[in-house]
């Protein structure tokens, strides 16, 4: 997949078990309004996290020079694109990853104890989607100076909802990891052990495409990445995800979009 259709299809899968409108979500986790929204676009930029393996992703492009040069030492750390960050093992790693960034914390007079962990995290995490949705314009920085804000408002004042930060970013990655596998090229789920199918697998159609011969397991109903059935996929998703946050931002000043239409 391309990187906005993972920021996309990130904030739809944050929006789909946290948001309140029955008809279109799961309520697994129902939180409120400054919840969905800012998980929303946190969990659409961990939908990117696998990709930075890639030294030309929306990673890569966030910061200049530098984003290449870390984005590329990863990749050779997990044996390039498509490889040890596209795997249930980095997935564990990523969910104790987030759940360590959580813990810290800094002291400060004015406002206490600080989740400088989940912040700087945050941070990242709304400057990476910001850029991949392309909402803004203009020079690498405007992402950021988002993600700071978006940040500090929640560390400041929502300081609660950085609880559901390990969640939003390992749904993030999980999402990412699934989105790959509907394409052709498949992902190694089961990194570094990549098992090979049998022979008479490799030559059957159909189950050939799903267990590949370089052990990578795929689902590849939207065939190669980028194309036009992604692309379709990828617009009903984001007016899925544009329903359900005017969905929220109507309920927070009390009306039922639902109600509305009927």
């Amino acid at each position: 997949m391309m990187g906005a259709n993972h920021a996309i299809t990130g904030a739809a899968a944050w929006v789909a078990v946290t948001a309140s409108m029955p008809e279109f979500t799961s309520g697994l986790l129902p939180l409120g309004p400054v919840g969905v929204f800012t998980g929303a676009i946190v969990c659409a930029g961990a939908a990117l996290l696998p990709d930075a393996d890639h030294h030309n992703g929306t990673i890569a492009h966030s910061v200049p020079v530098v984003g290449s040069v870390i984005t590329g030492a990863i990749g050779q750390m997990a044996g390039g694109h498509r490889q040890g960050l596209h795997s249930l093992l980095a997935t564990g790693g990523v969910l104790a990853l987030s759940l360590v960034l959580g813990l810290v914390q800094m002291s400060t007079e004015l406002f206490g104890q600080i989740p400088i962990g989940a912040a700087v995290a945050t941070m990242a995490l709304v400057a990476f989607a910001t850029k991949a949705l392309k909402l803004t314009s203009g020079s690498w920085v405007l992402p950021w100076i988002v993600g700071f804000l978006t940040a500090a408002f929640i560390v400041l004042f929502a300081p609660t909802e950085v609880n559901w930060l390990p969640v939003a970013i390992t749904l993030g990655f999980v999402v990412h990891l699934a989105g790959d596998m509907l394409t052709i090229g498949g992902v190694p789920v089961l990194w570094p052990w990549k098992p090979k199918p049998p022979y008479w697998w490799q030559n059957t159609p159909v189950l050939k495409w799903i267990w590949q011969k370089n052990g990578y397991f795929a689902l590849p109903i939207l065939g190669k990445t980028g194309s036009v059935r992604e692309w379709l996929l990828g617009s009903a998703v984001t007016l899925y995800v544009a329903v359900i946050l005017v969905h929220e931002g109507l309920w927070a000043f009390g009306l039922n979009l639902t109600g509305l239409l009927t």
